[in-house]
C-alpha cells in the first residue's frame, strides 16, 4: 500500500492532508489491507528518518538543526506546520515541500527545499550625484542588509530602492526612479543592477516670509542653517550667490530654526505654519552659455507663514525639587539671562546646560531638569520653573582604559585628575580628556560622545566605573620642508620624531635640514614624568652650520643674476657660521590646572669665518664679545637660562578647533661666557570655531625684544631675522632684515682711462702705485632687536584630513635701539683718526697731502659709533597672504601643506651710502684746480664700486611645500 501525500508550499502551510490510493484489486483483499494496516498504526506511527532534497549550499545538518521535529518523534501534523514555519522563517529559502513515505518501521519525512538565490553582485546604472561608497554608507545606517554574498529578498531589494531615491532626494534629486534589473546566474546565483534616473538637480528658489513684522527675512534665511544659499555672510548684496540643493528632510529642523529665532527676541508663543512648497522649472532649455547661464532645472520656492504673537519679557526663573543645592542665587546666576530682560530661548538653553555640569560637578550623572512655563498676560511675562531630577550622587568606583595597544595605562591615568574613590565631577573628565587631547596620542577625545566614556553605573550603591575608549594615533611624526631661499639656498629638511616612545608618553626628536648653504642636525629627549612625577625633563644636542651670501640675497631681492667683480664682491657681506650646544628643561605643570612653569638652560659655543673684507669689518668692528680683533669671531660662547610660564587650553596637538594658549618668558644670557643679552619673548594663539565647529579662525601673536647690557650688544646672529613658513610665508626664510651701513676703509689704485696703475714716481716703479684712502660705507643687514609677528588663518575642512586655509601673515622687525649696533672703540677710533683722500703727494716724501679728517669740516662729520640705520628700511611692515591647502597625512602624524602667497608690503626701495665719495679726495691739477685725467676715472670708478645705488626689493610672491605647521 503507497500513501501519496497532498503537500503546499509558499508562505504558509494550513494543514498537511494525506489521501490512499486504492489499485484495482479485489474488495477482499483491499479490506484484509485495510484492517491489518490499522493494527500496526499506533506501532508504527513514529517519524524514522528526515531526509532533506535540494539544498545546494545549506548543508542539511543545518536544515535538520532548524526544524523541532526528531527521529524516533511520533508523526504529529501541527508539529510539521511548526517545522515549516520555523524553516520558512530564516529567510534562506523560496520554496519548502514536506512530504512523508511509509515505511516497515515507520515514517520517513521528506523536506523538499529551493533555496534562495545568491546575490554574486550588485551594481549602480546611472549614478553620478552621489558616489556608490555614499550608497553602501546610507544601506548601512538604514540597516538594509543587501550585499553581494547574501541571499536574494525581494523585501530587501525594495527597500534597496527606497533608500537610494531618499538619498538622491537629500541631494536634489526628487524626481529620481529607481528600478531593479536581476539576472539569473546558473546554477544559484543572481546579479542585480539598479538602473537609476536622476532626474533634475532641484535647487532652492525662493524662500519667503509671510507675516514676520519685528523680525526681517534676511535674518530668518540666515537662520535657515541647511537651505538658505551660499555667500559672503552680512554682505547684503552678496549673500545670495549660490543656491542650495533641496532637501525636503531638512525643511522641518529649519522651521523649527526660524521658530527659535523668534523666541529668541522675546516672541515665545510664535506659531510658524507648515512651510508651502512650490516646484518650478528655472534655467534655458535651449542654447545657453555655461557658467554664464543655467542650464534646464527645476527650484523649489517655500513659503513660511508666520504669526509672531505677543513680546514678552522674563518674570523670573524659580526651582523645584533641589535638595543638593538649596542655595536658589547660585542656581539662578547659571543663567545669562536677568529678570525683566526680553525673553532669549538661547540663553534660557545655555543656562539649563550650565545647571546640568554644575550638577554633573557633584557627581550627578542622571541630573535633568524640565522648564515648566507660565504667563501674565497682562503685563507680558514668562515665568520659568525649573522642575528639577537630581537622581543618585556618584562616586567613581574604577576608572579602566579600552584601545591603547601601545600605550601604557600609566601614561593615560596621570593625565586623568578625575580620582578613584571621589565623587564624579564631569568638569574635571572633561578637562582630563582635553589633557590627553593636547598629548596628540589618540584620535580626538569628545566628552560628550557615547563611543569615548563608557560608564556602568550601580544605583544602589551609588558607584560609577568609567571606561575610556581611546583609538591610537600614529606615534610617529616626520616632518618635511624643502625650496629654494635666500638664505639657504636649495634645501630640503627632514625631521622625525616620535612622541610615545615605547608606549611610556616620551619623545625622541631627530632633525636634519640640508641645503647648499645651510645645515642643522639636531637630537633631542623629553621624559613627561620624571621618575612618575609631574615633572618634565627634556634635552637637545645640536650642530648648525650656514653661510651667508650677500651677493646671493642681492640676486633675490633685484631678481636677476648679478656677475660682480672681485672688489665688489669684497664689500658685501659672505660669512660662514658654525654651532654647536646642548639645552636643557625642566617644566612642572601647576595642580588641576593648563598651567606650567618651566625652566630651561642651554649653553652654545659659535665661530665665524669671515669670507669677505666687508664681513671681517662687521664682526671686529661690533663690540658684542667684549673683544675686538680677530679673536672675536672665535669661541663666542653663549650661557643662557630661560624661566617661562604658560597656559594651554587648546583641543588638539595638532589642527585646534577651539581653546587658547599663551607663553611669557625671558632669556638670559650671561651666566658665564662672551655674550650678555637679555631676550622677553611673548606669544599668544587663539582658534575660534565656526559653522557648528566644522571649520576655525586662528590667530597667532608673537613678540620678542634683544638688547645687551654690561657694555655688550647681542652678536648679528642672534639678532632677529623674519621670513619662511613659521612666521612670513610669502618672503624667504629669515630675509626680513632692516639695511645698515658698517663705515670702514679702503685704499683705492689711482688709474688712468685706460685702466693701466699710476705710480707715485714715475721714475721709480718699486715705491709703488699712487693709492687714495677712501671712507666707505658697507651695506649690511643685522636684523632686528624687536619683532612682532601675527598670523590669522580661516581653516576650512574640506572632506576628512583635507582643509583649504586663506592666511595673512603680518610683521615687522625694527631696530629699536641703535645703540646696540655699536662700534668697538678702537675701531672708532682709528675709523676718526684716519686721513681720507690723497689730492697731491708730497714732491720728496711722496705722502699724501691735503687730504681731510673726519670731524675737521661740516661736511666731514665724526663717524658715529653706532651703525647708520636706513630710515626707509627700519618700521618697514611685511604682509603676506594666501591660500594654502592642507593635507593631514596619519603615516607622517602631521599636515602636509602647498600654499601661494602674495606680499602686498613689502621692501622696495633704493639705499645709498649716507657718506658720499667726493671729488675733492682724489688729485687734482695744481694749475686748473680741476680734476685730473686719471683723478675723474679714479673717482667715477670708486664710486659706482664703493658707493652705489642699492635695489632693495624682496619678491611679490611665493609658492613653497612643507610638512609642518605656522602655529
Amino acid at each position: 500500500m503507497r500513501f501519496t501525500p497532498v503537500h503546499c508550499s509558499g508562505p504558509s502551510l494550513s494543514f498537511v492532508k494525506f489521501c490512499l490510493c486504492f489499485g484495482r484489486r479485489s474488495t477482499g483483499l483491499l479490506l484484509a489491507l485495510f484492517m491489518l494496516s490499522s493494527l500496526g498504526a499506533g506501532q508504527q506511527d513514529v517519524i524514522t528518518e528526515i531526509v532533506i532534497h535540494g539544498n545546494r549550499r545549506i548543508p542539511a545538518e543545518t536544515v535538520r538543526s532548524r526544524i523541532f521535529s526528531r527521529v524516533g518523534d511520533v508523526f504529529d501534523q501541527a508539529a510539521v506546520e511548526r517545522d515549516f514555519n520555523s524553516l520558512w522563517n530564516t529567510g534562506y529559502f523560496e520554496d519548502i515541500r514536506f512530504e512523508r513515505e511509509q515505511t516497515p518501521k515507520g515514517w520517513r519525512l521528506h523536506i523538499y527545499v529551493k533555496e534562495r538565490p545568491t546575490i554574486r553582485e550588485i551594481d549602480y546604472v546611472g549614478l553620478s550625484s552621489v558616489t556608490k561608497s555614499d550608497v553602501l554608507d546610507r544601506f548601512k545606517e538604514a540597516k538594509v542588509g543587501l550585499s553581494p554574498e547574501s541571499q536574494y529578498d525581494p523585501t530587501k531589494v525594495k527597500k534597496a530602492e527606497v533608500t537610494i531615491k531618499g538619498l538622491l532626494a537629500e541631494h536634489g534629486r526628487q524626481f529620481a526612479t529607481v528600478r531593479t534589473e536581476i539576472r539569473p546566474i546558473p546554477p544559484a546565483a543572481v546579479s542585480l543592477t539598479f538602473v537609476i534616473k536622476e532626474g533634475p538637480k532641484v535647487k532652492v528658489g525662493n524662500i519667503i516670509f509671510q507675516g514676520n513684522n519685528h523680525v526681517n527675512s534676511r535674518t530668518l534665511r540666515a537662520a535657515m542653517k541647511n537651505l538658505k544659499p551660499m555667500g559672503i555672510p552680512h554682505s547684503i548684496f552678496l549673500e545670495s550667490l549660490f543656491s542650495k540643493t533641496y532637501d525636503a528632510t531638512k525643511l522641518e529642523e529649519d522651521t523649527e530654526r526660524v521658530r527659535a529665532e523668534f523666541q529668541n527676541r522675546g516672541y515665545f508663543k510664535v506659531l510658524v505654519q507648515d512651510p508651502k512648497t512650490q516646484i518650478h522649472d528655472v534655467g534655458h532649455a535651449g542654447f545657453h552659455v555655461p557658467l554664464l547661464q543655467a542650464g534646464p532645472g527645476k527650484a523649489v520656492d517655500i513659503t513660511l507663514a508666520i504669526d509672531e504673537g505677543d513680546r514678552y519679557n522674563l518674570g523670573g526663573i524659580t526651582f523645584k525639587n533641589n535638595k543638593a543645592f538649596n542655595n536658589v542665587k547660585a542656581l539662578r546666576s547659571v543663567f545669562p539671562i536677568k529678570d525683566g530682560d526680553v525673553f532669549d530661548r538661547d540663553k534660557v538653553s545655555k543656562g539649563l546646560e550650565a545647571l546640568r555640569k554644575a550638577y554633573g560637578g557633584e557627581g550627578y550623572i542622571n541630573f535633568t531638569s524640565i522648564p515648566n512655563t507660565t504667563f501674565d498676560e497682562d503685563k507680558k511675562l514668562v515665568f520659568l520653573e525649573i522642575d528639577v531630577d537630581e537622581g543618585k550622587q556618584f562616586s567613581v568606583r574604577r576608572i579602566e582604559f579600552a584601545g591603547n595597544t601601545t600605550t601604557r595605562d600609566k601614561v593615560i591615568r596621570r593625565e586623568i585628575i578625575l580620582e578613584e574613590g571621589q565623587h564624579y565631577n564631569q568638569r574635571l573628565w572633561e578637562i582630563s580628556l582635553q589633557r590627553l587631547n593636547q598629548l596628540g596620542y589618540f584620535e580626538q577625545l569628545k566628552p560628550d560622545d557615547p563611543n569615548v566614556t563608557d560608564r556602568h553605573l550601580d544605583e544602589k550603591a551609588g558607584e560609577v566605573d568609567l571606561t575610556l575608549k581611546v583609538k591610537e594615533r600614529g606615534k610617529n611624526s616626520i616632518g618635511l620642508t624643502g625650496g629654494v631661499s635666500g638664505l639657504a639656498g636649495a634645501f630640503i629638511g627632514l625631521s622625525y620624531s616620535t612622541n610615545n616612545f615605547l608606549g611610556l608618553g616620551e619623545t625622541l626628536t631627530v632633525q636634519a635640514n640640508i641645503g647648499n648653504l645651510q645645515r642643522d642636525l639636531v637630537f633631542g629627549f623629553t621624559e613627561p614624568y620624571l621618575k612618575d612625577r609631574p615633572l618634565q625633563f627634556g634635552f637637545q644636542v645640536y650642530t648648525r652650520k650656514s653661510t651667508y651670501d650677500q651677493a646671493r640675497q642681492e640676486a633675490i631681492f633685484s631678481g636677476q643674476s648679478l656677475n660682480l667683480p672681485s672688489s665688489l664682491l669684497q664689500n658685501l657681506q659672505n660669512y660662514t657660521q658654525s654651532s654647536k650646544g646642548f639645552s636643557t628643561s625642566l617644566a612642572y605643570p601647576l595642580h588641576r590646572s593648563f598651567k606650567r612653569v618651566g625652566l630651561s638652560y642651554s649653553y652654545d659655543v659659535s665661530s665665524l669665518v669671515a669670507l669677505t673684507n666687508a664681513s671681517k669689518s662687521l664682526f671686529n668692528y661690533l663690540s658684542f664679545s667684549g673683544i675686538s680683533g680677530p679673536s672675536a669671531l672665535d669661541g663666542i660662547v653663549t650661557s643662557k637660562l630661560v624661566p617661562s610660564f604658560s597656559k594651554n587650553t587648546l583641543d588638539a596637538a595638532i589642527s585646534p578647533h577651539s581653546g587658547s594658549s599663551y607663553y611669557i618668558g625671558g632669556e638670559f644670557s650671561g651666566l658665564g661666557g662672551t655674550v650678555k643679552t637679555i631676550r622677553p619673548v611673548l606669544q599668544y594663539k587663539r582658534f575660534i570655531p565656526v559653522q557648528n565647529r566644522r571649520n576655525t579662525v586662528g590667530f597667532n601673536v608673537q613678540a620678542s625684544f634683544l638688547t645687551g647690557f654690561d657694555g655688550r650688544v647681542a652678536p648679528p646672529f642672534q639678532r632677529s631675522y623674519m621670513g619662511g613658513e613659521n612666521d612670513l610665508r610669502g618672503f624667504d626664510i629669515r630675509s626680513v632684515s632692516p639695511v645698515a651701513f658698517l663705515p670702514s676703509t679702503a685704499n683705492v689704485v689711482l688709474r688712468n682711462p685706460d685702466g693701466s696703475t699710476v705710480p707715485k714716481d714715475p721714475h721709480n716703479l718699486a715705491r709703488g702705485a699712487y693709492t687714495i684712502p677712501v671712507p666707505v660705507e658697507q651695506i649690511v643687514f643685522p636684523g632686528g632687536d624687536t619683532s612682532l609677528v601675527t598670523n590669522l588663518e580661516y581653516r576650512i575642512t574640506i572632506a576628512g584630513p583635507v582643509a583649504l586655509a586663506p592666511f595673512m601673515d603680518l610683521g615687522v622687525n625694527p631696530i629699536l635701539r641703535n645703540s646696540q649696533l655699536r662700534i668697538n672703540t678702537s675701531q672708532l677710533d682709528l675709523l676718526n683718526g684716519t686721513v681720507f683722500g690723497c689730492p697731491s703727494q708730497d714732491p720728496i716724501t711722496l705722502n699724501c697731502v691735503g687730504g681731510v679728517k673726519p670731524g675737521s669740516s661740516k661736511d666731514f662729520p665724526l663717524f658715529s659709533q653706532n651703525l647708520t640705520t636706513l630710515a626707509r628700511t627700519n618700521w618697514v611692515p611685511r604682509m603676506s597672504t594666501g591660500l594654502e591647502l592642507q593635507v593631514f597625512l596619519p603615516v607622517v602624524n602631521a599636515p602636509f601643506r602647498i600654499y601661494w602667497a602674495f606680499n602686498p608690503l613689502r621692501l622696495d626701495t633704493i639705499g645709498e651710502s649716507p657718506i658720499p665719495i667726493t671729488p675733492s679726495l682724489f688729485p687734482h691739477d695744481p694749475v686748473t684746480g680741476q680734476l685730473t685725467t686719471a683723478g675723474a676715472y679714479t673717482y667715477q670708478l670708486t664710486k659706482n664700486t664703493f658707493s652705489p645705488q642699492y635695489l632693495l626689493r624682496e619678491p611679490r610672491k611665493t609658492f613653497r611645500f612643507s610638512v609642518a605647521t605656522t602655529f
